[in-house]
C-alpha cells in the first residue's frame, strides 16, 4: 500500500474514530487495505482493455460455455494497480453469466493470452446457451466499448466469517469492531474510492454482504470438487484464495447481480487462470 493509498483513507479513519471506535481497532481494519483497479467506461485513466468485442482466442483452445464480457492487457495496468501477482503482460479474457440458478457450478471462466500467442477470431456469440432467446438477448445488452483504470483502495465490505455451530457467525477474527468498521466504510467509500462496474483485485462486494464473497467461492470450487466435477486441489483456507475480478453488470432484469472471479494464489503465480472459478450473487 503506498503512502498516497493509505492517505486517501484518512476519511474513513477520521470517521471512525469520531464514531468512538478505539484508534488501535481502526489501525488494525486498516491494515487490512489492499490497492486495486477500478474498471470504467468514462473518466481519463489509461486504456487497458475493454468490454466486449471481437474475440480472439489461440486455434485449438476451446470456446468457453460462457459469454464473453471483457478482455483486460496487463501490461497497460498502472503500476500498482493491485497487489496481485499478476503477469507483467498479456491479456485476460473474462467469461460468465450473471445468473445464479442455485447449483455449485461455476458461472464463467477466465483465459489467459501470453504476449505474441498466435490467436484467431471467434464467434463471441457462440456460447453454449445462445440459442435460447433469453439468455441471447440478456448478452446482447453486455456493455461494449473501451475501459480506463483508475487505481483505487479497497477495505473489507464483509463483516463476519461462517461457523459450524451456533453462533453460526462471528466477527472477523482480531477485528471485534468489524460490523462497525463496515458501516463506516460504506459511508465513506463514495468520497474515497471511484466506482466502476469492473474491478481488479481488491475486496469483493455484492448487494447485500456479511460473510467474504469470496468464501462463498471456495465452498462452490470445494463442492465441485468432492462431485468431480472440478478439477483439484481446492484450499478450504479464504486466505488461500485471491478475488481476481468482480462486475456488476447493471444490464436490465439481472438489476442487483454482482459476478465474482476468484483463484487459488498458488494458481495465479503459476498463471493457471483456467482454473479460476466464479460465482454470481443475484437476488431477483
Amino acid at each position: 500500500m503506498t503512502p498516497e493509498l493509505r492517505d486517501r483513507l484518512s476519511p474513513f479513519r477520521g470517521k471512525a474514530i469520531a464514531r468512538g471506535i478505539p484508534g488501535e481497532d481502526v489501525e488494525r481494519w486498516l491494515g487490512l487495505a489492499r490497492p486495486c483497479a477500478t474498471l470504467g467506461q468514462g473518466g481519463d485513466g489509461e486504456v487497458v482493455g475493454r468490454f466486449g468485442g471481437p474475440l480472439w482466442l489461440p486455434p485449438g483452445v476451446e470456446q468457453p460455455f460462457h459469454p464473453f464480457v471483457a478482455a483486460l492487457d496487463f501490461a497497460a495496468l498502472p503500476i500498482g494497480a493491485t497487489d496481485l501477482p499478476l503477469p507483467p503482460d498479456g491479456q485476460l479474457l473474462l467469461f460468465a453469466v450473471p445468473e445464479d440458478d442455485g447449483d455449485y457450478g461455476s458461472r464463467g471462466s477466465a483465459v489467459y493470452l501470453p504476449a505474441g500467442a498466435e490467436v484467431e477470431e471467434r464467434d463471441r456469440y457462440a456460447w453454449g446457451l445462445a440459442g435460447i432467446e433469453e439468455y441471447r438477448r440478456m448478452v446482447e445488452a453486455f456493455p461494449q466499448g473501451e475501459l480506463r483504470a483508475t487505481v483505487d483502495v479497497s477495505l473489507p465490505y464483509h463483516r463476519a466469517v461462517e461457523l459450524t455451530g451456533e453462533p453460526w457467525s462471528e466477527p472477523l477474527p482480531g477485528h471485534p469492531r468489524a460490523g462497525e468498521l463496515v458501516e463506516v466504510w460504506d459511508e465513506v467509500r463514495g468520497d474515497v474510492a471511484s466506482w466502476g462496474p469492473l474491478q481488479l483485485g481488491g475486496y469483493a462486494s455484492e448487494e447485500a454482504v456479511y460473510t467474504d464473497p469470496v468464501a462463498g467461492v471456495v465452498l462452490c470450487a470445494r463442492e465441485e470438487a468432492k462431485a468431480g466435477r472440478w478439477d483439484g486441489p481446492v484450499s478450504d483456507d479464504v486466505a488461500d484464495w485471491v478475488l481476481l475480478a468482480d462486475w456488476s453488470p447493471g444490464i436490465e432484469g439481472r438489476e442487483g447481480a454482482t459476478v465474482h472471479w476468484a483463484i487459488q494464489r498458488a494458481d495465479l503465480v503459476a498463471r493457471r487462470f483456467e482454473r479460476t472459478f466464479t460465482t454470481v450473487y443475484w437476488n431477483p
